[in-house]
């Protein structure tokens, strides 16, 4: 674990604009990618330490109904699960278990219910449940799906995220798995060399056209194409995202985290600070306005490379008091 420290003031902090626009609190929806325990006794596991009933639903899916934080949907996480049936999906369910994981799916939880959940997890810790850094072969990771502050909150935080990322990256790693693997791909520097050009006032529809014409894939640790989906089809719709149909929500898709889950030091509470500290930036203007000013001078002539925007991000944010 790095020994940098992102300043939020509590366990699970509140994000700075913590109301949707029916003035409802934003809910944050978890999936969580594990092994080391099967989708059976995750599910009791789940039912016993949350309440609510197990129960077995297609093949070897479970759902636990009625938790107290809410229904979870607990599964390997195949594509086979969808797209075959009878016995070449059996075989490729056999298959899958030695490398794919399980996954659980919540729905949208209070930041207080994302306390409750990250207790279940230690409680599967405690059971056997192995994370990525348990193997070479486990490219585990967490989900985040907060949902937007509203159609006025979307261009900032991607923005922010743009920017953070490469600092993200290096100052607080993900495992060497989940770099090699496709599902956390960086973002295209045109495409945040155009985020960047727009700025943070720019218009929602010009950010979803720069997302457009620079990628399509869902696979970056920050997938935009639900939310974009869901607010402006006519310019992204469904069919368009490469990898599958993409479901509209209106939530970001956080895909970056890992899931450590089998590490003592790690929580589920490290990582969603990750998500706290894009939507922090987000919200202060001078920090937002400084690190897109200083994006092009480090991205251009001998520094074309970006090679040292990672430690100038860093100096940022620690002038900001954002990280120790």
């Amino acid at each position: 674990m790095t020994d940098i420290r992102i300043a939020a003031p509590e366990r699970f902090a509140p994000l700075p604009n913590r109301t949707g626009p029916d003035g409802t609190p934003r809910r944050i929806g978890v999936e969580v990618e594990f092994a080391g325990l099967d989708e059976a006794e995750t599910a009791r596991l789940a039912a016993t330490f949350l309440g609510g009933t197990a129960q077995r639903a297609e093949g070897d899916d479970w759902k636990v109904r009625g938790t107290r934080i809410g229904d979870l949907d607990i599964y390997l996480d195949i594509a086979l699960r969808k797209s075959l049936s009878g016995p070449l999906r059996d075989l490729g369910m056999r298959l899958g278990r030695e490398v794919l994981p399980v996954e659980i799916v919540t729905q949208p939880l209070t930041l207080e219910q994302l306390a409750d959940l990250s207790t279940f997890l230690t409680t599967l810790r405690e059971r056997g449940a192995l994370g990525s850094e348990a193997s070479a072969f486990y490219g585990f990771g967490v989900h985040f799906n907060p949902s937007i502050a509203g159609p006025d909150h979307v261009v900032r935080p991607l923005l922010a995220y743009a920017l953070l990322e490469p600092w993200m990256r290096r100052a607080l790693p993900i495992e060497m798995t989940r770099q090699a693997l496709p599902f956390t791909d960086r973002y295209p520097e045109k495409l945040v060399r155009h985020l960047v050009e727009l700025g943070p006032e720019a218009s929602l529809p010009d950010v979803i056209r720069a997302y457009r014409e620079a990628t399509l894939s869902r696979n970056h640790g920050l997938d935009m194409l639900p939310v974009f989906v869901e607010l402006h089809p006519e310019i992204i719709a469904a069919s368009d995202g490469k990898g599958g149909t993409v479901n509209p929500r209106p939530a970001f898709h956080f895909r970056l985290p890992d899931c450590r889950i089998s590490d003592p030091q790690w929580s589920l509470d490290y990582e969603w600070r990750r998500w706290w500290l894009v939507e922090q930036v987000a919200s202060k203007e001078a920090v937002l306005r400084q690190l897109c000013r200083d994006w092009p001078a480090e991205h251009s002539g001998m520094n074309f490379l970006g090679l040292g925007w990672p430690e100038h991000v860093g100096r940022i944010l620690r002038d900001a008091d954002l990280i120790g």
